[in-house]
């Protein structure tokens, strides 16, 4: 194996599995993935760019022929395929694709690709197949014993028997499903509010899920593989304690974390969590909810990305943990500044009475009004970047948690699902403000729920009625009582909770009619016990009044009328009958 970094450009359609391979690709050392594109067009232009600038920058191109599954874009791919090698004879191409026919194998490796690797292969596996089509050999998973290659060591000292790479083969596929599973089952468990029903049927799956496990190594393992297990972690490849799958979340953090393991960590975690349906489940109106299921995920994501882009250049820059409070408020625009360009295009243009105008400019115009009501509200902003920089406790609902803490992590957690959709409102809110009822835009962006004019208007009335509740009423009142409100995202959709913080400062700094709700509040809970007092009393002495004094009097009345009229003596009733005959 070379010693040259490994750097990589990546090409795929599929958001999900971009993100989710990059993140996991960032924990590996000595390589680097120089950009993540979805289409053919973007990623001919970076290589252009790369070759003015250092033609030796790029030494591997991994990418997936269109969707995998339409004829159409495998064809598109192989014809990709051929113009990469016509412009770029040395660049070595790894197809990763979920693709198997034969065929288009056998097709790609005819014009010019060098490997091929199914997608879910373990990232350990990955990583040294892509070092090994950089270095100039060539993989083929339905070939594996035709490595093209001195680099034998690449695989595991049982690989020259094929029983034994079966039955490794079997023994990662497995642990790579179950890991999938064992993923979700623990990120459900993380969700706040969970009934004890459900948080026992999962923390049993979870058991069952880890028992399979550790079964799967130990009938599907080797005497020799089970010896190399002995070997301390610290003696390990880089990269084995990761996870084999491009999405999959962590299970246990070490003690000794670098801080992109642990950006890393967190990062897979809410990726697993964005697979989610992302149906707003509050009764509090969001800006986003206006959008369709995948322009929200599609949002979502590209957030995150930049937020990750973010923290690189802070780590770049050598940024001191007391600096990050001064650039809260410039790191939170900024980020909201990138989304809106790179989410809209910054060339974009839409046509309104005869007349192009340019979103992303239009946009960016609400900067102020967007900074103001939603991006500076943003809570534990500086809390969630200290954590995954330099790795500080975090202190949330008057607990401080340990950094490599499972409960730290699902703080954090917590903290960037906030992050990421209270940013996507503030990208949201400027094109409500602007264009909200633009045709165009509803036909590319809105659900089909709330795509009438009318709706839109109402939706947009919601939002406005929210805001002043909130910053007359619900804020003032979450200052008074020491407490975030957050949005996260649970299996069911998007839901809100809330952590207790000091927000002793914003007290001092009320005024007005926001000051009056608070003075409100404590007047309540002032006198609210005497008043309850005095309404127990109250309402025992009417309780009283009508049982006792009324309700008797009633009863004594209708029982005397009762007996008046079943007391008729004998007489009286001859006497009747008497005068009753005629005469």
């Amino acid at each position: 194996m070379s010693d040259r970094p490994l750097k990589l450009l990546l090409i795929d359609q599929d958001p999900i599995f971009r993100l989710g391979l990059q993140v996991a690709l960032e924990a590996i050392p000595n390589l680097e993935a120089i950009a993540v594109v979805e289409t053919d067009t973007i990623a001919l232009q970076i290589l252009a760019e790369t070759a003015k600038k250092d033609p030796n920058q790029l030494n591997l191109l991994v990418l997936e022929f269109g969707n995998g599954r339409s004829t159409t874009s495998q064809q598109l791919g192989l014809q990709f395929c051929r113009q990469l090698r016509a412009l770029y004879p040395n660049l070595p191409i790894l197809l990763l694709s979920s693709i198997q026919e034969q065929g288009l194998l056998l097709a790609a490796k005819s014009v010019g690709v060098n490997g091929y690797c199914p997608k879910g292969t373990p990232l350990p596996e990955l990583v040294a197949v892509m070092q090994e089509v950089a270095d100039g050999g060539s993989y083929w998973f339905q070939d594996r014993e035709a490595i093209i290659t001195p680099n034998s060591s690449l695989l595991t000292p049982n690989s020259s028997l094929p029983f034994s790479k079966l039955r490794n083969n079997l023994r990662l596929s497995g642990i790579a499903n179950i890991d999938a599973t064992l993923a979700a089952v623990t990120a459900q468990l993380q969700v706040p509010g969970l009934p004890i029903l459900d948080r026992a049927i999962l923390a049993g799956q979870r058991r069952e899920l880890l028992a399979a496990r550790w079964l799967i190594n130990r009938l599907l393992v080797s005497s020799q593989e089970r010896q190399e297990e002995q070997i301390p972690v610290a003696e390990e490849p880089p990269f084995t304690p990761s996870l084999s799958s491009t999405i999959q979340q962590r299970q246990a953090v070490s003690p000794l974390l670098s801080p992109g393991t642990l950006q890393s960590a967190l990062f897979t975690s809410c990726v697993t969590k964005l697979q989610f349906p992302l149906r707003n489940v509050t009764d509090i109106p969001l800006e986003i909810d206006i959008f369709r299921d995948d322009k929200k995920r599609e949002l979502l994501y590209l957030i995150l990305q930049k937020i990750a882009e973010q923290l690189d250049e802070l780590r770049t820059s050598q940024i001191e943990i007391n600096q990050l409070h001064e650039l809260r408020n410039t790191l939170i625009r900024d980020l909201w500044q990138a989304v809106i360009i790179d989410f809209f295009g910054k060339f974009s243009r839409i046509k309104i009475v005869n007349q192009n105008i340019e979103i992303v400019n239009l946009l960016l115009q609400n900067q102020e009004v967007v900074q103001r009501d939603i991006l500076n509200k943003i809570p534990l902003v500086c809390e969630f970047y200290s954590y995954v920089l330099f790795q500080t406790e975090l202190n949330i609902d008057n607990t401080s948690y340990p950094v490599v803490s499972a409960e730290a992590k699902s703080q954090a957690l917590m903290i960037l699902e906030n992050l990421l959709i209270q940013v996507a409102n503030g990208v949201v809110q400027p094109l409500l403000n602007y264009l909200a009822d633009v045709e165009e835009i509803k036909q590319n962006f809105y659900g089909q729920q709330l795509i009438s004019t009318r709706e839109v208007e109402r939706f947009r009335n919601d939002l406005s009625w929210k805001y002043r509740f909130k910053n007359y009423i619900n804020e003032p009142k979450e200052v008074f009582e020491s407490r975030y409100e957050l949005f996260v995202i649970v299996p069911r959709g998007i839901a809100n909770t809330s952590v207790y913080a000091p927000r002793n400062q914003e007290l001092v700094k009320l005024s007005n009619i926001p000051l009056v709700v608070t003075l409100l509040l404590e007047f309540s809970d002032a006198i609210a016990p005497r008043l309850k007092s005095l309404v127990a009393i109250f309402g025992s002495g009417i309780v009283f009044i009508l049982t006792q004094i009324v309700g008797r009097g009633l009863g004594l009345i209708g029982r005397g009328i009762l007996q008046g009229i079943g007391s008729v003596s004998p007489v009286e009733k001859n006497f009747r009958r008497n005068s009753d005959r005629p005469k």
